[in-house]
């Protein structure tokens, strides 16, 4: 997870991926069950990760968020009074675990680890296999680490270092986007006064309290973005809202719901429009120009032309 380096996979690692699929012996594996296992099967390798997790509104949501009387009005208009029994509500609000394949999934925690990086059941072990049972992670070689990663990627993992893939995940939610919730209730949920942030912008709800890098080589250190990498977030960020905007629209019959997704892609829009690297996906705003654009900017440092665009840190959640 937060453990390996903040870049793209090139495309000798995706190629990698068949020669995993051998080692690992993950292959025709497809028809497996995937889920969750929780938060507590990360915490031993990655513990500064969890430590910040712990005290943030993700994690504390799980104690509160059900108590709240709005929430209560949505759950109960949607279909089940409990949030943590409600199909629509448990798709983002908490991390539904199993203990195994076949057994009762049960809401565990708030959004975690596998909410973000994708349910483990299948990349657990890819995850934590270096090379063999003795081998610990310093000692893995360059090649098995390679293939390591695309196997794990193979199985379900969102690495940090798929930028736009980890906000393409957020989008889903925060910008009320899921596919695994139904047109009619995102519209009863928006009658029922669900929230809604138009504005949502990737930088300011990551980089905050919900910061977790620790990278090699300095593993303990949480480093903040620098102005460059501050401003590449902040485009890939506005990319993955445009696309998530974009393809909502008409997902339900609601002139809300509508009209939310269109300040969405507009808010979107007019900050791309800065930014002359993202006029090819602003004509074509699709995943596959979106990532298109995130390998057109790696290296460049748009912070002169995000400029001002970017909240001051003081302002981050």
């Amino acid at each position: 997870m937060g453990s390996e380096p903040m870049r793209l996979f090139t495309f000798s690692l995706i190629a990698s991926v068949a020669i995993a699929a051998v080692i690992f012996g993950f292959a025709g594996n497809s028809a497996a069950e995937v889920y969750s296992q929780g938060p507590k099967v990360c915490e031993e390798c990655h513990r500064g990760e969890t430590e910040i997790w712990q005290a943030s509104k993700h994690a504390e949501s799980f104690k509160k968020v059900h108590k709240d009387k709005k929430a209560k009005k949505i759950a109960k208009a949607t279909g089940e009074k409990s949030m943590k029994r409600n199909a629509t509500c448990v798709q983002c609000h908490y991390t539904v675990v199993r203990k195994k394949a076949g057994a009762k999934a049960k809401p565990a925690a708030g959004p975690s680890c596998e909410s973000c990086h994708g349910a483990s059941s299948e990349w657990f072990a890819i995850h934590n296999d270096y090379g063999g049972a003795n081998v610990k992670v310093g000692e893995e070689s360059a090649q098995h680490k390679a293939e390591r990663i695309a196997g794990a990627t193979a199985a379900g993992m969102r690495w940090p270092s798929d930028k736009y893939g980890v906000a393409e995940n957020c989008m889903e939610c925060h910008g009320l986007a899921n596919p695994a919730v139904a047109g009619d209730k995102l519209a009863i949920m928006l009658d029922s006064g669900h929230p809604t942030v138009a504005d949502w912008e990737l930088v300011r709800y990551s980089q905050g309290s919900m910061r977790h890098r620790f990278y090699p080589p300095e593993m303990t250190l949480n480093a903040e973005l620098s102005a460059a990498e501050a401003a590449e977030m902040y485009v890939i960020g506005q990319a993955a809202k445009l696309v998530s905007a974009v393809n909502a629209q008409g997902r339900s019959d609601s002139a809300k719901y509508n009209e939310f997704q269109e300040a969405r892609a507009a808010a979107a829009r007019e900050a791309l429009g800065k930014v002359g690297a993202a006029a090819a996906f602003l004509a074509e705003p699709t995943a596959d120009q979106a990532r298109a654009l995130v390998a057109a900017i790696q290296g460049q440092d748009l912070s002169a032309e995000v400029g001002a665009m970017l909240l001051a840190k003081d302002s981050y959640k």
